[in-house]
């Protein structure tokens, strides 16, 4: 088994030398984010509470991959309990970026990305709360799609924030990721397709509705004369703001995901853990009301471009260690708002397309890879 000094995975599995596979990714190699429940193979959703917990079942998304012919090369790094953008954990160390040293794989699929990067793996899937594929997409330079909310079963994964969360495959192109997406859905995988498309410029994403201001960046500019030559129309755009506060939805559903274990095991988390799901406490139950009104108002928006078109980060990338809690709204500016419509988002590195439904950002994908 190859070594892997970037730390990508937290358990490594030793394939069966005399597995019959077949199926569409007969013989294609997995890893698998720590979140997802795997049978009999140590599951610890990056934590120390969980640090020696072995399902009895596996993850209804991780068997299909499975059935299809995959084989399971290991559980991959995360940060605690998936509740950040970086790939540091304080029981598991920092995960490593194969493709810019010394800077942050991103979080909080960060091992699933580190290791397609570094070729551990051919395949590897995610979650996505905030920006969990596509921030280590952008900052391994790999392929991670965000499905639309409520496509890709969520069962046999620990959740974080239910209305947000989402299953997705990573992979280092497009084709295998839409070949992984249609194993997960069970639908055909899309003609590529650009030509015809509008296609709206996002300069500044919109915000979650705590007042603070986005991030703005030009990089989109780029891909401009590529997507017009591929037949695409390109216009500036931008996407309303939400009437509220849409945080105290994310911090209410963290704590009821962490009822169980906190406060009762509060001394088992780590402190910036503790900070996050303390300040969830002081949420009230009109900010979180409002939140949720807030988030199905948006979830009804429909936009007058087919698709968007972004940065992933709008920032340099930080070092592996910077501090968590100073960079996290920064470095996810340009993703998060994509979960609170729950919206599908695919990162091709640091590009992402953005739409309401998983086949036309997979189609616009295909069809810029074979440009």
């Amino acid at each position: 088994m190859s070594l892997d000094p970037w730390n990508a995975f937290i358990t490594r599995v030793e394939p069966d030398p005399d597995a019959v596979l077949a199926g569409p990714l007969a013989g294609r190699t997995l890893a698998v984010k720590d979140l997802f429940d795997t049978a009999g193979i140590r599951t610890t959703y990056g934590s120390r509470i969980y640090g020696e917990h072995v399902p009895y079942r596996t993850a209804l998304s991780v068997q299909r991959v499975l059935d299809a012919g995959a084989v399971l090369v290991g559980k991959t790094h995360l940060p605690e309990f998936a509740w950040s953008v970086l790939g540091q954990s304080p029981w598991y160390g920092i995960c490593h970026n194969p493709v810019h040293p010394g800077k942050t794989t991103g979080g909080s699929s960060s091992g699933s990305a580190a290791a397609l990067a570094a070729g551990l793996c051919e395949l590897a899937l995610g979650t996505d709360t905030g920006c969990s594929i596509r921030l280590p997409a952008a900052a391994c330079e790999v392929v991670g799609l965000k499905s639309q909310w409520g496509l890709i079963s969520l069962d046999g994964v620990f959740p974080l924030c239910p209305t947000l969360d989402t299953v997705g495959p990573m992979a280092r192109s497009v084709e295998d990721v839409a070949l992984m997406w249609s194993v997960l859905t069970e639908r055909p995988v899309p003609e590529p397709r650009l030509a015809g498309l509008t296609v709206g410029l996002l300069r500044q994403p919109p915000g979650i509705g705590d007042g603070r201001e986005t991030e703005r960046s030009d990089a989109a500019e780029a891909w401009v004369a590529d997507l017009e030559r591929l037949g695409a129309r390109v216009v500036e755009a931008r996407v309303p703001e939400p009437s509220a506060n849409t945080w105290p939805q994310f911090q209410y559903e963290a704590l009821r995901s962490h009822a169980p274990t906190f406060p009762s095991r509060a001394h088992e988390y780590s402190e910036v853990m503790r900070t996050k799901l303390e300040a969830a406490q002081r949420a009230t139950p009109e900010e979180i009301e409002a939140a949720y009104r807030a988030i199905a108002e948006w979830r009804r928006y429909r936009p007058d471009v087919d698709l968007y078109v972004s940065p992933c980060v709008g920032i340099e990338l930080p070092p592996e260690d910077a501090d968590e809690l100073e960079i996290r709204l920064p470095l996810s500016s340009f993703l998060r708002w994509v979960n609170l419509v729950g919206w599908a988002g695919l990162a091709i590195g640091n590009m992402q397309l953005v739409a309401p439904n998983d086949e036309v950002v997979l189609a616009a994908g295909l069809a810029w890879e074979r440009r």
